[in-house]
C-alpha cells in the first residue's frame, strides 16, 4: 500500500518523534544533547519553525513545533539529522544510519490538545522512571515553560501565553497542569496518531485538516467495505 503524504499545514502545531535505529542510544554524553539542541535551533531559525516544547531521551526525541510555511519541518529535520549524524559518527568512530527511518509526526488541535501535548512531552522522563519531577530533567523544555529559564530555542505558543498576563502567573498556572496525571487514553491516542501520521483533535479540527490536506486525518476502519 502506498504511503500517505505527510500531514503538513502551516500554522498548525505538530508533535514529532524521532527514534534511534533499533531503539539504540543516540545520546551518550552531555555534549551530545547540547549539540543536538544547538543544531535544532539553527535549523528551526533557518526554515521558520517555532519550537514550543522538547525532550531528549537517551534513544529518542519528542518535539512540539509549528511551521510557518509548507515543508518547513521536514527541511528542519533533514538538516538537523545530517548535522547530528555527522557529528555523532565522527565522535564515536562509527558509520551508517543513526535514526529509525523518517521521523513520525501528527497535527495537534491547539484549542483542545496543545497544552496536553506540552505535558506529554515534558513528562516523558517521569514516565520512564528517570526522575520524580519534570524539573529534575535537564534536557527538556520544562526549564523554560515551567521554571522561567531564558532559553532562546523556546518559542511560546499563544495557548501557553494565554495562561496568564504576566510571566509569574503563566508559570504558576503551567506548573499546576503537572499536578495531575495525563489521561491514559490521551497518551495512547497521541502515540497512535503520531505513529500513523494523522491528526489529534475534535471533529471540526479533523474536518478542517482533511479539507486543507485533501487526505484522511484519522484511522480508517479495518476490513473491506461492505458490498451494497
Amino acid at each position: 500500500m502506498a504511503r500517505l503524504p505527510r500531514l503538513d499545514l502551516e500554522g498548525i502545531p505538530q508533535h514529532i518523534i524521532q527514534r534511534g535505529n533499533n531503539r539504540d542510544v543516540c545520546f551518550v554524553s552531555e555534549s551530545d544533547y547540547a549539540a543536538y539542541l544547538y543544531w535544532l535551533e539553527e535549523a528551526a531559525k533557518k526554515y521558520g519553525v517555532a519550537i514550543h516544547a522538547w525532550v531528549l531521551m537517551t534513544n529518542h526525541v519528542h518535539l512540539l513545533a509549528t511551521p510557518s510555511r509548507p515543508q518547513a519541518i521536514s527541511k528542519m529535520m533533514q538538516s538537523l539529522g545530517r548535522q547530528y549524524v555527522r557529528y555523532y559518527n565522527y565522535t564515536y568512530r562509527r558509520s551508517g544510519t543513526l535514526w529509525e527511518g523518517r521521523f513520525k509526526s501528527c497535527l495537534v488541535d491547539s484549542e483542545s490538545y496543545l497544552l496536553e501535548c506540552y505535558r506529554y512531552i515534558e513528562l516523558n522522563p517521569v514516565r520512564a522512571g528517570m526522575v520524580q519531577e519534570p524539573s529534575e530533567y535537564r534536557w527538556s523544555s520544562y526549564c523554560a515553560n515551567g521554571l522561567g529559564k531564558s532559553v532562546s530555542l523556546c518559542s511560546p505558543h499563544e495557548k501557553y501565553l494565554a495562561l496568564g498576563l504576566t510571566e509569574e502567573v503563566r508559570l504558576e498556572h503551567y506548573r499546576a497542569l503537572f499536578r495531575h496525571q495525563l489521561d491514559t487514553k490521551l497518551v495512547d491516542d497521541l502515540r497512535e496518531v503520531t505513529q500513523k501520521g494523522l491528526a489529534l483533535g475534535n471533529s471540526d479540527f479533523i474536518e478542517k485538516v482533511e479539507q486543507l490536506s485533501k487526505r484522511r486525518a484519522t484511522s480508517g476502519k479495518p476490513g473491506r467495505p461492505k458490498k451494497k
